[in-house]
């Protein structure tokens, strides 16, 4: 008798992303057809345990252009829909997910965020530009702007601010030793 594997799922309007959480899988079957039923083999362990999973998705996918990476601990699926557009839900049918399908929220976006995390896009930003910061390489030399050095300039603000704050504190005394004052 086989077992069924965790699998975890997120999805874009463009695709799904299946990860089959499986630590050192052996003869690993994946078959994916147009109709959208994907079906998962594998065995794991000195006993070769079988685990198996058939999903039937929730509509029409692109074969083709869906993609597949076996690694130590997962199978990683980039499942492409045959039509760009958000899925009500994973599988077909009105039943509840199984029990071994959860929600990948590592990858997981809203309709409204379209292109949340995503394992290559890390938000626009351009790693390129960190081997080049100022200090790290030993160069002291830092580049400050006009607005930095204004700041740095003006130590009698944070003077004034220390004075307003002293004052502040010496009115709170003075109210607590009237207060404690007996009254006649």
């Amino acid at each position: 008798m086989s077992r069924h594997p965790e699998v975890k799922w997120a999805q874009r309007s463009d695709k799904i992303y299946l990860t089959i959480l499986l630590a050192d899988a052996k003869n690993v079957q994946i078959n994916l057809e147009p109709d959208g039923v994907f079906t998962f083999s594998g065995t794991t362990g000195s006993d070769n345990v079988l685990y198996e999973v058939k999903l039937e998705l929730y509509d029409k996918v692109n074969v083709e252009a869906s993609k597949l990476n076996t690694g130590v601990r997962s199978i990683f699926c980039v499942i492409e829909k045959a039509e760009k557009g958000w899925w009500k839900k994973l599988l077909r049918g009105d039943g509840k997910l199984p029990h071994y399908i959860k929600v990948d929220w590592d990858k997981w976006a809203e309709e409204d965020e379209d292109d949340g995390p995503n394992a290559d896009d890390f938000g626009g930003m351009d790693f390129s530009k960190f081997g080049n910061m100022g200090g790290m390489d030993g160069d002291d030399d830092l580049d400050i702007s006009d607005d930095e050095e204004a700041e740095t300039a003006k130590p009698e603000d944070a003077t004034e601010a220390l004075d307003v704050e002293k004052k502040d504190d010496e009115v709170s005394e003075i109210k607590e030793e009237t207060e404690k004052a007996p009254s006649t």
